[in-house]
């Protein structure tokens, strides 16, 4: 077992660290220095207070996310370790604060891992779909040194918009267990929306109604103006027309 953990952090991703001794809200000096104030524990040891290098965490972060053992290098000292908690400024997404978790290596853990989609669906490509994520990330559960960094997903099986990609179809390490609905739908694509259809539809009815409110215009027009031209030749109530001819009453 000593030989295996030796060979296995040969290959893990390594973090030096220091011991803080600066302590409650007085790290926020730190934040300043680009210091990143964190914390190791476990159910072996007692808590040590850790400060940082922001820079190196961020690196370190981007490779091993959240279910890869990295090795914690205290003094002379190296933890294999995961990073199970960070906290983030809400505004800048900044790193606040870490915690490095160090499990018992001969029993499983759960980690959340993401899942990468890969390829290109025939039925965005060609039918004019809309890839949908129904899961993005997932719990997995595993020794520590058996955790995925992540879960690769091919879509290119998405032929149609009937096809469907489930938790059973996940290509998982070995090792590694899922305790989830086999039949829970991963990814899938959705049909394109008839926008067009649905826009011109209304703009149609719109036009065919501008169309009649001009025509009953038109049609009221010309009723007001036939009218007008009879009042303007019709003599005034009372008054008899002048006779043929011309000839105008005695």
């Amino acid at each position: 077992m000593r030989l295996t953990l030796v060979l296995f952090n040969v290959f893990m991703l390594k973090l030096k660290v220091k011991k803080r001794e600066i302590l409650g809200k007085k790290v926020k000096k730190l934040r300043k220095r680009g210091i990143l104030p964190g914390v190791l524990y476990g159910p072996k040891i007692k808590n040590i207070p850790l400060e940082i290098g922001l820079r190196e965490f961020n690196n370190v972060y981007k490779e091993a996310g959240e279910s890869s053992l990295i090795s914690l290098q205290i003094e002379e000292k190296e933890f294999p370790v995961l990073i199970h908690d960070v906290r983030r400024d809400p505004l800048t997404g900044t790193f606040l604060h870490v915690d490095f978790y160090q499990p018992i290596l001969t029993e499983e853990v759960e980690a959340t891992v993401p899942l990468v989609f890969e390829g290109e669906a025939p039925a965005v490509k060609e039918l004019g779909g809309t890839l949908v994520r129904e899961i993005q990330e997932i719990e997995v559960k595993a020794l520590p040194q058996n955790l995925p960094h992540e879960i690769k997903v091919n879509i290119e099986k998405l032929k149609t918009f009937d096809d469907e990609i489930l938790i059973k179809d996940l290509e998982l390490p070995e090792k590694v267990k899922i305790d989830r609905e086999p039949n829970e739908i991963v990814a899938v694509v959705t049909p394109p929306e008839k926008v067009e259809e649905e826009l011109e539809k209304p703009i149609e009815e719109k036009v065919e109604e501008v169309k009649e409110a001009e025509e009953k215009e038109e049609k009221k027009g010309e009723e007001k103006e036939e009218e007008k031209s009879k009042s303007k030749t019709a003599p005034p109530a009372g008054e008899a027309s002048p006779p043929a001819g011309g000839a105008s009453p005695n």
